[in-house]
């Protein structure tokens, strides 16, 4: 899985599974640009990856995104990957206690934040003729996560994005697909955990074996178990994979555990 010579933007790369991801695609030889909202973590990132482009940006934001191509463009004459990272998990509570302003920031960072970074990758990759694209989704873009509507209902977006553009971008060599982590080792997994154990007046501990029960391997997934799915779908190795959604989760099977007893 060899990435040498090719480029790479990856968004909210700094921490959590991005920045995974940043250091796979390095040791593979590839040059990365990333960028993140957290100052700490983007300083951290600059220290660990001297030679990549880090940049602060909200991809929410379509002028930061236009900065941030800006700056890559500054360094390379050409893009050949973009991981669309950046998400937010968004609020766990019922779904008529959502806020507008929680429904709107989960679907402005993880489904638009999505689209206008793919707007300015086009025609960088119309002009190359090739390119590729991996857009980070969840097992709940494919299975209705109770408590996270607005989650859940972005994640699906992601998925229909992602077909979309396999479809449009095929014929100038684009290939185009989604990761749908499962339960991710992470502090963005733990804290749903615990937001969840909460919403049922459950401690962690005594909710984990509930919800562990919906997934057939009975565990988390670590973080490098997705990294290494998008070093490999951004590799010759997968020439002609495209508009897919791949699960790298230990078989969720449902995110409703078995009904609790007194």
């Amino acid at each position: 899985m060899d990435l040498t010579g090719k480029t790479a933007i990856i968004t909210a790369g700094a921490s959590g599974i991005g920045r995974v991801i940043a250091h796979r695609f390095v040791e593979q030889g590839a040059q990365v640009c990333v960028c993140d909202i957290a100052d700490d973590a983007l300083a951290a990132l600059r220290d660990e990856l001297p030679d990549a482009i880090v940049v602060k940006a909200d991809v929410s934001k379509s002028a930061d995104v236009a900065a941030l191509y800006d700056a890559f463009l500054a360094r390379h004459a050409k893009l050949d990957i973009l991981v669309n990272n950046a998400g937010i998990s968004g609020p766990t509570k019922p779904v008529e206690e959502i806020t507008d302003e929680e429904w709107d920031q989960t679907m402005a960072v993880n489904v638009s934040g999505q689209f206008y970074m793919v707007r300015k990758a086009v025609p960088l990759f119309r002009q190359a003729g090739s390119g590729c694209i991996i857009n980070l989704s969840s097992v709940a873009g494919r299975l209705g996560m109770p408590l996270r509507a607005p989650y859940s209902a972005s994640k699906y977006a992601v998925r229909g994005l992602t077909d979309v553009l396999a479809v449009e971008l095929g014929e100038i060599g684009v290939r185009v697909n989604a990761i749908l982590p499962g339960l991710v080792d992470g502090p963005r997994g733990q804290r749903v955990m615990r937001e969840q154990a909460e919403a049922r007046g459950m401690s962690l501990e005594a909710w984990m074996p509930y919800f562990l029960h919906n997934i057939s391997m009975h565990t988390a997934i670590d973080m490098k178990e997705i990294a290494d799915m998008a070093v490999f779908l951004a590799s010759d190795l997968a020439p002609h994979i495209s508009g897919q959604s791949i699960s790298v989760c230990g078989n969720f099977e449902s995110y409703r555990a078995p009904r609790m007893t007194s």
